[in-house]
């Protein structure tokens, strides 16, 4: 009788991962994160609900699991993921280095691409997408907002806040007040230096999409001071969305096909800086090489378009303030958008920007590194949240008693803005550039 045989390693069920081969999170990264919980007091989700699910080393533990096939990519699971606002703050507090930025980036992308959302959340998601990137489209959706406003619809939207769903009610919270004036802005002419002096840098400058609609005063400024600090100032016609906030919600392919445009409208060789003034749209373009790096066609673009790419504060503190700067006598609350301060690294030149202007009085904002909330889309998908994280942020802006707000970013001055004004403050909030501008004209700046 023969012996019976020992069972074959490996026969038991094989564990499928969750993730396909198209750029899953990577392992050697997964790796590197030893769960040591630094990163738990720098989450603004941690700090909101407690929840070690909800912290970065939680979610790189659910990304593990999805990876080794041992837990399936199921609502609960997708659910931590897309609470996480992408702020980044963990990356400066993780001790080992985790690139929790590319882990997030990896896993969102599969999420879209392997997860049927429930209905509901995938019509508002497209709806969303259908419209922020296309300035036209907002710009028309703005215009019809203003249209009811203005034939006395404001009594029936409040009555419809009361039952509509929580994205909507976001949605129509955070919406700027704009005329049509404002929403039609054409983009800014370029500009020679101001006095007729030889240009020390040619720079290029990036309108947005959903900027140049809600916020287009900000480009003027950036257009105007940079030309006052000796720029010549070009704004390439055929631009549009750089894809940022498609990227950021894990739309690969769309957020990668933006960013080819943006590539042929900015490698004019002619130039040598980008000025973005928009903190979301930065974090992405400095990463434009490694995001093309697969196309052979566009990767060599891509890194010389990324190697010119600044924020307007770098810009503006590389050129030096000019003599022409007036006093502007205002206490300004300093708010970090975290994909500058956390996702680019840059907290000092914006602050030595402002404290160039003579009477500017800068103050520091309690939980300073605590995101606001906005996070690209975030409070349009994940409303409660967002909305607990602005309330807190603007609570900490009051506690200073600050004359206005000024953050390098169109997502967070819509974010604070709203939530000042639901703590029944119309303190104003502004672009750094715009208390330049009025610096420059020896004017307060519009709205105060």
């Amino acid at each position: 009788m023969a012996e019976p045989r020992p069972p074959t390693a490996g026969t038991g069920p094989v564990l499928q991962p969750a993730f396909d081969e198209h750029h899953p999170p990577d392992p050697s990264l997964l790796s590197d994160c030893v769960h040591c919980g630094f990163c738990l007091p720098a989450c603004p989700t941690y700090a909101l609900w407690g929840e070690e699910m909800d912290s970065p080393r939680g979610r790189i533990l659910l990304m593990e699991l999805a990876q080794s096939g041992e837990r399936p990519m199921g609502p609960e699971m997708v659910s931590h993921w897309d609470s996480c606002l992408g702020c980044l703050a963990c990356v400066p507090a993780c001790p080992s280095g985790v690139a929790y930025d590319r882990l997030l980036e990896q896993t969102r992308q599969q999420v879209e691409r392997r997860y049927a959302r429930p209905l509901a959340q995938r019509l508002w998601r497209r709806g969303l997408f259908a419209v922020l990137p296309h300035p036209t489209r907002l710009r028309l959706l703005t215009s019809v907002m203003w249209a009811a406003e203005r034939m006395g619809a404001r009594s029936l939207e409040r009555n419809a806040l009361d039952h509509a769903p929580e994205e909507i009610r976001a949605a129509l919270r955070l919406a700027p007040r704009a005329g049509l004036r404002t929403a039609w802005t054409k983009l800014p002419a370029p500009r020679r230096p101001a006095n007729g002096r030889p240009a020390r840098l040619r720079v290029a400058i990036l309108a947005g999409c959903v900027q140049r609609v809600v916020e287009p005063q900000t480009n003027l400024a950036t257009a105007e001071v940079l030309a006052a600090y000796g720029a010549e100032v070009r704004v390439p016609s055929g631009q549009g969305c750089c894809g940022a906030l498609e990227l950021h919600a894990g739309r690969e392919e769309a957020a990668l096909r933006r960013a080819r445009q943006f590539v042929a409208s900015f490698e004019d060789p002619g130039v040598d800086r980008i000025a973005i003034n928009a903190a979301g749209c930065g974090a992405m373009l400095r990463e434009l090489g490694r995001l093309l790096a697969d196309d052979p066609d566009w990767a060599e673009r891509a890194s010389l378009v990324a190697a010119k790419v600044r924020d307007v504060s770098e810009v503006l503190d590389e050129l030096g303030p000019p003599d022409s700067l007036q006093p502007l006598p205002l206490r300004v609350a300093y708010h970090d958008a975290c994909h500058l301060a956390h996702a680019q690294g840059i907290r000092d030149a914006p602050r030595r920007v402002l404290a160039a202007i003579p009477g500017l009085e800068l103050l520091e904002v309690p939980e300073g590194d605590l995101c606001c909330g906005s996070a690209g889309t975030y409070n349009l998908t994940q409303p409660r949240a967002a909305r607990d994280l602005g309330l807190r942020k603007a609570a900490n802006v009051r506690s200073v008693a600050p004359d206005c707000v000024a953050a390098g970013n169109p997502g967070c001055l819509l974010q604070i803005r709203a939530s000042l004004a639901e703590q029944g403050s119309a303190l104003p909030a502004f672009h750094p550039v715009e208390l330049l501008y009025a610096s420059l004209r020896g004017t307060r700046p519009v709205g105060m």
